[in-house]
């Protein structure tokens, strides 16, 4: 075929070789990318168990309250803001996950860690509300933090520090901080301070999102230490805040590419349960042919304008795909769902991730931006920023989910509760105590480190005389000094972007090691050296290379694994500041707000200064 056709032809034809067998459920993959379609095939998937009908009217009660609540707060002030359209395109996301996966913190489990993607956070307190654990006094508080019992804007442990556990409004951070988390995790397990109890970290996030570059700027790190306790949920409702995210590209394509590129299991959940008919007839691959062609800025466009506009638009270009759905209205057309709004097509993803080994997960779920909003909110360019729905809208959101609420209650925006007997509120609550418990909740029972000896630091007191010793040098003769108590030295963590040798700390490479979670599998070129470089799956020092953003996300995990692991540790986080700070500030904020524990290093005076006060403010206190 080259010789005849050419190798233009000839890679068409292999394409479409990889392609079928793909289709047919071989699950062979020899490219970054697989056709625009469900990575688990349907007679794969998972069952989904429980009581469908039941979860669907709770999911329904979560929507109407998230969305009265922000317009109840906008109709009082104006000024209040807060988003809609986010929690209505991963209501579903966030439903199975407390429905059937994530399990709580109790003393006797130290629970999966969820990272809530912030803007969904009304949804997340909707949920609370049915649960009974906030009150309809507290959804009207809705970003007024500064009232007593009002609701944060966004998850903020500092401001409910019984509640969030996680700070992940500042784009880009969430996926970072995960990350390290769940790198965290396996550190303290491999350590033995910590026991392995198959626990997982969540993070959701948004497409839009996925441009800051920390978003994706350790994904290697991920892939390369193995972290099959980490799951990324990214929801591509295809939209940010002005616009498509990906117009005239495929935004979820993209992502697979660079997911699996970097080493990660990559599920795509791209279609719902109503397009398996249409996917298993098309035996000459044309649906899949103008799926893989229709760029994002059309799928949104799809959403906007209804059925007819989908059968000429899409189903329109190929005669085939016309005579395929001539049977089907334009109702039946408008009601081809979307993955992510289909529970069935989620949860055989969460579950094939959660049961993955050996690597972390990415699911990457197709939605719609304001979900069940009506013309004034579905799929439009301006949902991120809609704060408010008329009153039409108010009724169609009412219609849309059967919310059983009489037309005076929705002028009147009125929250809805069945009473605690009815079978949506004790379901809903028998769910979270099968998985544990309330998420998301904020506890400790980490036992406070015995403190060492009053004089451990007695020869630091002692002049040096004509001899002077930095500070650098001083604060590594403490550390060496507590490393010498069989109290304090298991939990320090020392923490060096790369720098060990510059501050002079090498000689810790030999003393605790390095953290690896392989361990060491080569000879180092220094190994006859005293201060051989030495990698320990037991090591002790975290050596995080030329990453000043992944370090301080190292930092921040091991200064809260007293809420998040119920243990106290102590980091110790040590840079140069002209290489380190003018891009951590986000970090600091975030660690700060998620009242982290622990001690920072830095050289150059000038750069404290300028620093000096919110540091301090950070409340770096520590147990001993």
């Amino acid at each position: 075929m080259l010789n005849s056709d050419g190798k233009e032809r000839a890679q068409y034809i292999i394409r479409q070789l990889i392609e079928h067998s793909y289709r047919e459920g071989s699950g062979l993959v020899m490219s970054r990318n697989t056709p625009y379609i469900n990575t688990i095939p349907p007679e794969e998937e998972k069952k989904l168990p429980g009581d469908q009908n039941i979860e669907r009217k709770i999911r329904s009660l979560i929507r109407w309250n998230a969305a009265a609540m922000v317009v109840r707060a906008n109709k009082k002030n104006p000024e209040l803001g807060g988003h809609i359209g986010t929690f209505a395109s991963a209501a579903t996301l966030y439903d199975v996950g407390m429905n059937h996966f994530w399990r709580a913190k109790n003393n006797k489990f130290g629970g999966d860690l969820i990272y809530f993607q912030g803007h969904s956070a009304p949804g997340i307190y909707a949920r609370s509300y049915l649960e009974g654990r906030l009150s309809e006094k507290q959804l009207d508080n809705f970003r007024q933090e500064v009232k007593p019992g009002g609701l944060s804007s966004y998850p903020h442990p500092w401001l409910m520090p019984e509640y969030w556990q996680f700070t992940t409004v500042s784009m880009g951070l969430g996926p970072m901080l995960a990350i390290y988390q769940a790198r965290f995790m396996k550190y303290l397990i491999n350590r033995g301070l910590i026991k392995d109890e198959g626990r997982k970290v969540w993070a959701f996030l948004g497409d839009g999102e996925m441009d800051e570059p920390e978003s994706l700027g350790a994904i290697g790190l991920a892939a390369r230490e193995n972290l099959d306790n980490l799951i990324f949920v990214v929801n591509c409702n295809l939209q940010r805040l002005d616009g498509p995210v990906r117009g005239n590209g495929k935004i979820i394509q993209e992502l697979e590419g660079i997911f699996r590129g970097a080493g990660w299991n990559v599920l795509k959940v791209i279609w719902g349960s109503y397009w398996d008919q249409l996917l298993a007839n098309d035996k000459k691959g044309i649906l899949v042919k103008r799926m893989n062609e229709a760029v994002d800025g059309e799928y949104q466009a799809f959403k906007a304008k209804g059925g007819a506009y989908v059968r000429e638009k899409f189903f329109g270009k190929y005669k085939e795909l016309k005579d395929m759905v001539s049977s089907m209205t334009d109702q039946d057309i408008w009601r081809l769902n979307r993955g992510g709004h289909d529970p069935h097509k989620v949860y055989a993803a969460y579950h094939q991730a959660v049961n993955t080994k050996g690597r972390p997960t990415v699911i990457i779920a197709k939605t719609i931006k304001g979900y069940g909003m009506g013309k004034s909110g579905e799929s439009i360019n301006t949902t991120h920023q809609q704060k408010k729905l008329d009153v039409k809208d108010l009724m169609y959101y009412r219609d849309r989910f059967d919310v059983p609420l009489t037309d005076e209650q929705v002028r009147n925006i009125q929250y809805y509760k069945p009473n605690e007997n009815s079978e949506e509120i004790k379901y809903l609550k028998d769910r979270r105590m099968e998985l544990g418990g309330n998420i998301p909740e904020r506890s400790t029972f980490a036992k406070p480190i015995k403190a060492p000896p009053k004089d451990i630091f007695e020869v630091l007191k002692q002049s040096t005389g004509s001899k002077e010793m930095s500070t650098t040098m001083a604060l590594v003769r403490m550390l060496t000094n507590l490393l010498r108590d069989k109290n304090v030295s298991p939990r320090l963590v020392p923490i060096i972007p790369d720098e060990a040798r510059t501050f002079g700390m090498e000689g810790f490479f030999q003393k605790i090691g390095i953290y690896a979670h392989e361990g060491q599998k080569y000879e180092p070129v220094d190994s006859e050296q005293l201060f051989t470089y030495r990698e320990d799956k037991k090591g002790q020092v975290l050596e995080e290379g030329i990453t000043e953003a992944g370090s301080m996300s190292s930092w921040i995990a091991a200064g809260t694994a007293y809420t998040n692991h119920d243990i106290e540790m102590i980091p110790i986080y040590l840079f140069y500041s002209m290489f380190g700070f003018q891009r951590v500030g986000d970090f600091a904020y975030a660690a700060g707000d998620s009242q982290t524990r622990g001690f920072f290093d830095w050289s150059n005076i000038w750069k404290k200064q300028l620093w000096q006060e919110r540091v301090y403010s950070i409340k770096m206190d520590i147990a001993i």
